[in-house]
């Protein structure tokens, strides 16, 4: 593309495709890549939870916690559709406007630059400490298989919200970048058992501002 930069093919329907199944295939992708990303960090969440239940409803322990994982991921799962409608509406414009595709680069870095910015505010540090707070589970621990879904969606936004920052760069950089999903995964997972997570956030924040600066001032020399 104008630029010196590849347009990922996710964003793009194949000949004979329908934007339908084009957006359920990179749906099936992105929930698959999340459950690989999110469940390390999820699954001591989903046993406190699962002990809580039991000791009201034995019974029922392994089923609400299924309920409330699915419930979690499928919040995932509308954030995916709505950055495929996103990613498919922007590259659209990329492609037709060639002037718009020359500043991809440079957006790119503006991406990192924002999410390392994002790493180092108190709105994460805030987020970060919901998504560790070990009464989160029994918030919503009752009869009934509707609050295991509320719990579940309750783990699900914070969780999105916390982990906007890492999710972004992970969209501009390529969803089927293994690399970048086993990187960013791993400092998720530091960040909610880590006895240090607000540290690990500014690192990682830090991190990304200069690797955004850094790709930002390869476009201006190019």
């Amino acid at each position: 593309m104008p630029g010196g930069w590849t347009m990922s093919m996710m964003w793009m329907r194949m000949t004979g495709q329908s934007w339908f199944s084009s957006a359920a295939i990179f749906l099936g992708m992105w929930v698959v890549m999340m459950v690989a990303m999110m469940l390390p960090s999820l699954f001591p969440t989903l046993l406190r939870y699962q002990r809580q239940v039991g000791e009201t409803n034995v019974s029922r322990a392994e089923l609400r916690t299924m309920l409330a994982g699915t419930t979690y991921f499928l919040v995932w799962a509308l954030l995916g559709l709505a950055a495929y409608s996103a990613g498919a509406v922007i590259t659209s414009a990329e492609m037709r406007w060639f002037a718009l595709a020359r500043y991809v680069p440079i957006a790119t870095g503006v991406v990192f630059l924002l999410a390392g910015c994002f790493q180092l505010t108190h709105w994460k540090a805030s987020l970060l400490t919901r998504c560790r707070d070990d009464q989160a589970c029994s918030l919503h621990v009752g009869p009934g298989a509707g609050n295991a879904c509320r719990q579940g969606i309750r783990w699900g936004i914070d969780c999105t919200l916390c982990c906007i920052g890492y999710m972004a760069v992970l969209l501009v950089i390529g969803v089927m970048n293994l690399a970048a999903m086993a990187i960013l995964a791993i400092a998720i997972a530091m960040e909610r058992i880590a006895s240090f997570p607000q540290r690990i956030a500014r690192i990682t924040g830090v991190l990304l501002i200069l690797t955004g600066a850094f790709m930002m001032a390869g476009v201006v020399r190019a």
